[in-house]
């Protein structure tokens, strides 16, 4: 499909070039967000041959059915609910903290950087759910598990990108962030609403005032783990016993604090919080849910129904067709009805191959998956199965197509990553600064007049070598 043409000077650039600090957090949080993901992929493999594995699968199902915690609070929860309920909201208070910043600091603050990736967001997930609805109608199926495929998890596609060993220009894998956050805002929305069980509104009356004393503290500027942490607990603890899923907590909390700096401060108070609570999410939470949820049968049974019950090829095609086709529909067409002119540097083919990328829906998909389809175990454990087929599915044909585009790839990043003048800023960035053009100007003759030096250098030396050749042959005996 062409790209949209401009049709003034005044179009604007799609996916163009980050400021620098919006390009400096993005590599910070994607550096965390890739080891994270390397080490989801880790506990993925590691939760697939345990189960699999006839001596120890028993052994698995144990663990993760064993039961701890008060059962006085009505937290009497098992290892995998602890793992969904509770790690979770930890990653989702992450998730949180991001759209916050996003919403106030970063590009989703002007409705017009906004328009993009929130189009490309919702219609990379409004297409997953159709193809699902669609596969399911027409097989018969259950149309419950609609939301199982329209997540994006952006720490796997990031360890997908480690693993093939290609690196994203800038422009592109902020791209790939903004369509996450955008993700797990809708994400967020969808266990809300959706799948809210009988609600306790005593329980839910104490979270919301527990979140009413979280922000007032804020507000006040009161500081000390010790005093937001119990708090957060029990918050989370009442929200759990509402029936409002758990994880909304986690949210909640994220979006109160302040993402904004202010006159003095190095970092705003929710990147602080964001940088010290990231690791433990990335690392941690977010692992472990999978070392708990991801264990399931890989029979040739299983996998055979896979692709003929229609549950869990919805899931498949919603994962492999529906992202990509939803995601790369969704930004062409918001070119096109913006006039924005695409990043010269860019073509869409890399539009599709992050498109693609999308595709991994992983972490938020095994949870809906457990939501949507509570009552029955054995269909759980196969929409989850079709979760990771269909992820890595995706991942395989996300690489593909980004390795052909990889030297284009190479020669982008080195070109952003470039300081020839040593001073710590990208030299694409100070093309406007005269003084980076004098320092170069410097930098240049310094080569220049080193280069002389070793030309007159090297004229001397061979000078000298002709001059002793001349006089060995003089010298030889006749």
């Amino acid at each position: 499909m062409a790209a949209p043409s401009p049709t003034d000077h005044k179009s604007r650039k799609l996916l163009g070039r980050l400021s620098l600090p919006e390009r400096r957090y993005v590599a910070d949080a994607l550096r965390t967000e890739t080891v994270g993901g390397v080490l989801l992929l880790v506990a993925a493999i590691a939760a697939l041959v345990w189960a699999n594995v006839p001596p120890l699968a028993s052994s698995y199902d144990t663990v993760r059915s064993f039961h701890i915690g008060p059962a006085s609070l009505g937290l009497d929860l098992s290892l995998q609910h602890w793992a969904a309920d509770g790690l979770l909201a930890v990653f989702f208070f992450v998730a949180g903290i991001e759209l916050k910043r996003e919403l106030v600091a970063g590009d989703l603050r002007d409705p017009k950087a906004a328009a993009l990736p929130v189009i490309a967001a919702v219609c990379g997930m409004a297409m997953p759910a159709l193809v699902y609805v669609a596969v399911n109608l027409l097989g018969n199926g259950s149309t419950d598990g609609w939301a199982v495929p329209t997540a994006t998890d952006i720490a796997f596609a990031l360890a997908v990108l480690a693993v093939i060993g290609t690196s994203l220009p800038s422009a592109l894998r902020a791209f790939l962030l903004t369509l996450a956050v955008v993700d797990d805002l809708f994400a967020i929305l969808i266990i809300a609403v959706f799948f809210t069980s009988d609600i306790d509104f005593a329980a839910l009356g104490g979270a919301v005032a527990g979140l009413v004393l979280f922000w007032i503290l804020l507000r006040a500027g009161v500081h000390g783990w010790y005093v937001y942490v119990p708090l957060a607990l029990v918050i989370w603890g009442l929200m759990y016993n509402s029936g409002v899923h758990a994880t909304i907590a986690g949210v909640a909390m994220g979006l109160m604090l302040r993402c904004t700096r202010r006159e003095g401060e190095d970092t705003s108070p929710g990147e602080h919080v964001e940088h010290l609570v990231r690791p433990l999410s990335a690392a941690l939470a977010v692992p472990l849910f999978a070392l708990l949820s991801a264990g399931v049968s890989l029979s040739d049974k299983a996998l055979a129904q896979v692709f003929t019950r229609p549950e869990t090829l919805g899931v498949v095609l919603g994962l492999v067709v529906g992202k990509a086709t939803g995601i790369f529909g969704g930004t062409w067409l918001a070119a096109r009805f913006t006039k924005a002119e695409l990043n010269e540097d860019l073509a869409w083919p890399d539009v599709l191959a992050v498109a693609s990328l999308a595709g991994i829906g992983f972490t938020v998909s095994l949870l809906i998956g457990e939501l949507a389809f509570a009552g029955d175990e054995t269909l759980t454990d196969e929409v989850k199965a079709a979760v990771l087929i269909g992820s890595l599915i995706a991942a395989v044909v996300a690489g593909v197509l980004l390795k052909l585009r990889d030297r284009k790839y190479k020669a982008l990043t080195e070109a952003e990553d470039r300081d020839e003048d040593r001073d710590g800023i990208p030299d694409v960035y100070e093309l406007d600064n005269p003084e980076y053009h004098l320092r170069m100007a410097r930098i240049h003759e310094e080569k220049a007049a080193e280069h002389r030096r070793l030309a007159a250098a090297a004229a001397t030396l061979a000078t000298g070598e002709a001059a002793a050749g001349s006089s060995a042959e003089r010298d030889r005996p006749a």
